[in-house]
């Protein structure tokens, strides 16, 4: 039985789903801000890329100092057929990740010891801050003649560089965390393990997943330099190889394949902060008014 005033008509428009006509306008509004979001950061490479090759095409541009877009797509296309650009791609690739895991680890390590250690941080801070500043240019000959041009100097190169930006964004992250959300959690009686793990841990996540990141854009930093002072494979060999020959569009291609595995090993870590962050709430951009 429908209640009194409300026809059976009135019923139906009721139990049409409309409920479900906002969701999927807000999954297709989602999509299309994601869509074009994606679309606006290609507009200034790509308008760069058709002023580059029409400059080319005019003649204006020497092709050996700097070749035209398409030509270095060409040479692109040939080390990828001929399976050459895999291989060292694969080889340099794999000197990153062992370097990164193992600089990122001792750096997120460190972080945590000393966010969470004063004592900690009188002692071991001065001391990493001095060699944080050193250039990889300068420790790259000391760790050849240390540990030769084996993968072992190129792996600590890589490590060293990987050290730092974790562990100054785990301890920053950790020392970033409100007192009044420890003295809530005093009150609450956590302890001490509870206090970490669900009070202070999730709270550093932001700086943590900015150190990871800038972590990984210094790993393959420390790789070209690795790479280049010293070595038989890899894309940074093909850099300096191509180098002394003047091939300027192999030069380029290593280059590109830099930027483009260097910017998707970045946007994954993003997306994994995003999903493990969707928890918080703050600015993401926008009109202020």
């Amino acid at each position: 039985m429908l209640p009194e005033g409300i026809s059976k008509g009135a019923a139906v428009v009721t139990v049409d789903p409309v409920e479900n006509r906002p969701r999927h306008k807000r999954f297709d509004r989602r999509f299309l801000f994601k869509l074009t979001h994606a679309l606006i950061g290609w507009i200034v490479p790509l308008f760069i890329i058709i002023v580059w090759q029409a400059a080319g095409a005019m003649g204006w541009l020497n092709p050996i100092l700097l070749p035209t877009p398409l030509d270095i797509w060409k040479e692109f296309v040939h080390l990828t057929s001929s399976g050459e650009l895999i291989r060292h791609l694969g080889i340099s690739s794999w000197r990153a990740l062992l370097g990164f895991l193992l600089g990122g680890s001792l750096g997120l390590a460190a972080g945590i010891w000393v966010g969470f250690s004063y004592k900690a941080e009188r002692l071991v801070d001065p001391s990493l801050q001095m060699l944080r500043t050193l250039p990889h240019l300068a420790i790259a000959p000391l760790f050849i003649l240390w540990f030769g041009f084996g993968e072992t100097s190129k792996i600590l190169l890589i490590a060293k560089g990987s050290f730092f930006p974790l562990y100054v964004n785990t301890f920053l992250g950790i020392r970033s965390v409100d007192n009044r959300l420890l003295d809530v959690a005093r009150v609450l009686q956590f302890s001490r393990w509870d206090m970490i793990c669900r009070l202070i841990v999730p709270a550093s996540l932001p700086h943590i997943f900015l150190g990871i990141r800038l972590s990984i854009g210094v790993a393959w930093l420390g790789l070209v330099v690795a790479e280049l002072m010293g070595s038989s494979s890899g894309i940074g060999y093909i850099i300096n190889d191509a180098r002394s020959f003047s091939w300027t569009t192999v030069v380029f291609v290593g280059i590109l394949v830099f930027a483009l595995v260097g910017k998707l090993s970045d946007s994954l870590v993003k997306g994994l902060e995003g999903r493990l962050l969707r928890w918080q709430d703050s600015y993401k951009g926008g009109d202020p008014s």
